[in-house]
Parts: structure tokens; sequence; C-alpha cells
């Protein structure tokens, strides 16, 4: 089983590589981007093939280690193989 982790900054967090991102955007000429933020998708292929023992276990992962839960939002997506 493979999962896919999206880690985002929560809103109101300020974001200097996103707005570096929208500046450089402009600077090649798009200039309809409003915004930018950026975060971070991490794959990981796991043994566990129950589900719901995977996302407990992908919980735990990421308030440990994968996310700064202070800061950062995570979203967790289960994907069949």
């Amino acid at each position: 089983m493979k999962a896919h982790v999206h880690v985002t900054l929560k809103t109101g967090v300020l974001d200097p590589q996103g707005k570096a991102i929208q500046h450089a955007l402009a600077a090649l000429g798009f200039d309809g981007v409003e915004d930018v933020r950026q975060g971070k998708f991490i794959e990981l292929k796991l043994a566990e093939t129950d589900a719901e023992k995977a996302r407990a276990s992908l919980d735990e992962m990421c308030r440990k280690l994968l996310a700064n839960t202070v800061i950062e939002n995570y979203t967790i997506d289960l994907v069949e193989e």
C-alpha cells in the first residue's frame, strides 16, 4: 500500500518561499498568479495492508516527524497499488 502525505502551512502563517515563487513567476511574465503557498509531498510505501492501521500509523508519523503541527496541516491519502 502506498500513502501520499501533503504538508502545508496553516492559514495565517507567513510563507516566504511561496512569496519568492510568486515574484519569480511574475518576473517570468505569469502575471495572473495572485498567491502561492508551497508545501511538501511525501510518498511512502507501507507493508501494512489494513487501511485503518496504516492511517493510524501515518497519523503518528506526521505528528512526530513529518509535519510541525504548530504551523503545518497535513492530509493523508492511501493509494492502492
